[in-house]
């Protein structure tokens, strides 16, 4: 009987906001659930789930891009996002890329 040899498998998901994929882990997921839309720390809540970089140019993506909305296949209310809102607003500002 062979051996499986290789690593480990790593569940990949697309960032809303920027569109790349990343590790599952590496994201935050955000998720849908009869109380409304809201972050979801633990990536255990039952519900539709969508998954950004925790960085406010991705957050500000998909505000712009309205993709929480299409992702999470909702109309999100002005309490969501709100919710969401005051949650990017905690993340730490972006760093400017260095050239060269």
């Amino acid at each position: 009987m062979a051996q499986r040899r290789g690593r480990k498998h790593i569940p990949q998901r697309t960032c809303i906001g920027c569109r790349t994929p990343s590790s599952k882990w590496e994201l935050i997921r955000v998720v849908r659930t009869a109380a409304g839309v809201q972050v979801d720390p633990t990536r255990r809540l039952p519900g539709r789930g969508a998954y950004v970089h925790a960085r406010r140019a991705c957050w500000e993506a998909a505000f712009k891009r309205k993709a929480f909305a299409r992702a999470l296949r909702t109309e999100l209310t002005p309490a969501d996002v709100a919710r969401l809102r005051a949650f990017a607003d905690t993340l730490p500002p972006d760093e400017p890329q260095a050239e060269g």
